[in-house]
């Protein structure tokens, strides 16, 4: 594993919230689309309950900062559609390397 930078982690630290907070919005524009559709209100509102609580526990929604976790938080993140990579473009080309990296083999 990379020794991290500390502009990286710096850097990693100013984005999270913004990442987090542009895919909630994403969320939310999903569960107003789903619920407008043409379903019984109470299969809308447990359909809805399950996907929030399954959408809580993601990494887009609710992380915990710790630079021993934060290459395997960003590829999560990259994974689950949260940031691309053109989200890393400020990082150092190591990290974006063994991000790139670790994706490839999953």
């Amino acid at each position: 594993m990379i020794e991290l930078t500390k502009e990286d982690w710096k850097l990693y630290r100013e984005k999270i919230s913004g990442w987090q907070e542009n895919y909630m919005e994403r969320l939310v524009e999903q569960y107003s689309k789903f619920l407008s559709r043409d379903l019984p209100a109470s299969a809308r509102f447990w359909k809805l309950e399950k996907r929030i609580n399954n959408d809580k526990k993601t990494p887009g929604v609710r992380i915990e900062l710790k630079k021993s976790t934060m290459i395997w938080d960003i590829v999560s993140l990259v994974s689950d559609g949260v940031i691309n990579f053109d989200d890393l473009e400020e990082f150092s080309d190591e990290l974006k390397e063994t991000v790139r990296f670790i994706l490839e083999r999953q």
